[in-house]
């Protein structure tokens, strides 16, 4: 029987206090993203996918799955999902990078899509800087790693060309208009998973909303 094509689902968010404003919104729309997930591999199941799902703040950097098969991943809820504390962005972005490349040591049949979501500029890492994670981008985009990056509150397309992520999004902080990204990032991850299908190139713009509903 043919080895199924890996695809890794990598999610990193934000969990500082300046997240609490929108939380309700933030929970509803990761949600939706949730099921998904769950539903691909009915929708394409040559592919194998698995979830790694990390959110951070100061007080630390909670993995709520590593490395496990998307039907297990939980939804958000207020008990597993506190916004507090500052914005150690780059800290929580090395560690699940690290985390991921040594559990994936010695597969080759795999891609890994990363998808980072804050509201505000890194401001409290101590184990990583911005040169080391973008080392690490331009190192793993040769891997078969697809990077994308979605915020608000700061300029999201700068802070993304200084990490050399060339995928950005920027939302606005109100109920209407993270509807619409979350929307945006389901349309374009489907997308995705249908370029690995079909052997597409994925280096074009990965939120290209003209095609998106074609």
């Amino acid at each position: 029987m043919e080895k199924k094509h890996q695809v890794h689902n990598l999610i990193i968010l934000d969990e500082s206090g300046s997240m609490e404003s929108i939380k309700s919104v933030i929970i509803q729309g990761f949600n939706e993203v949730v099921q998904t997930i769950k539903g691909i591999e009915k929708k394409f199941p040559e592919q194998q996918h698995f979830i790694s799902f990390i959110s951070f703040n100061g007080l630390g950097q909670k993995f709520h799955h590593f490395a496990e098969p998307a039907s297990s991943l939980k939804e958000l809820n207020k008990q597993n999902y506190k916004p507090d504390a500052n914005t150690p962005l780059f800290d929580a972005m090395g560690y699940s990078f690290n985390k991921l490349t040594q559990h994936l040591k010695g597969e080759t049949n795999y891609n890994v899509l990363v998808t980072i979501l804050t509201d505000g500029m890194e401001n409290a890492s101590k184990e990583f800087t911005g040169a080391d994670i973008n080392h690490l981008v331009l190192e793993l985009n040769h891997k078969g790693w697809t990077f994308t990056y979605i915020g608000t509150d700061h300029d999201v397309k700068k802070m993304a060309k200084s990490m050399s992520i060339t995928n950005s999004l920027t939302f606005k902080k109100d109920s209407d208009d993270i509807n619409n990204m979350f929307g945006t990032e389901r349309l374009a991850r489907e997308r995705y998973y249908q370029k690995l299908r079909s052997k597409e190139n994925l280096d074009s713009d990965y939120f290209d909303t003209d095609n998106l509903n074609k």
